[in-house]
């Protein structure tokens, strides 16, 4: 049997991106090593975790792309369910993510928008779909 353990994004600063994550989306961070260069947060179900630039180019021999909010996001992203988009949208907003594209509400009900964290991930905000 396989199942998902976490998600891994790879950041310029550990700290700084797990402490963005704890602040603007409430996660509680689960460990970080003392060379902060990996680190991990509960978010429920799921644990996202972190990896420095350096960390995972010294696992990847022929390097990777590397996320950043001044090009287009990668073609996947995380979705993170809310009551509130709005206000969860703003609280990032304040820590340095950016707009990717405005809350909308969906035909199906389901308000859904889409930011960028302070590393350049995609990050969809959403109401759950009922």
């Amino acid at each position: 049997m396989v199942k998902l353990g976490y998600t891994i994004l790879y950041v310029s600063d550990v700290e700084k991106s797990i402490e963005f994550y704890e602040k603007a989306f409430g996660f509680n961070r689960k460990f970080i090593t003392p060379e902060n260069d990996y680190g991990e947060l509960s978010t429920g179900e799921t644990t996202i975790s972190f990896v420095s630039k350096d960390l995972a180019n010294s696992n990847l021999k022929n390097g990777f792309i590397e996320s950043s909010q001044l090009e287009k996001p990668f073609g996947i992203e995380l979705a993170l369910i809310t009551d509130d988009v709005q206000k969860v949208i703003d609280r990032a907003i304040e820590l340095g993510a950016l707009v990717a594209e405005e809350a909308i509400q969906k035909p199906w009900g389901q308000t859904v928008s889409y930011i960028r964290d302070i590393d350049g991930f995609l990050l969809e905000i959403c109401t759950p779909i009922k």
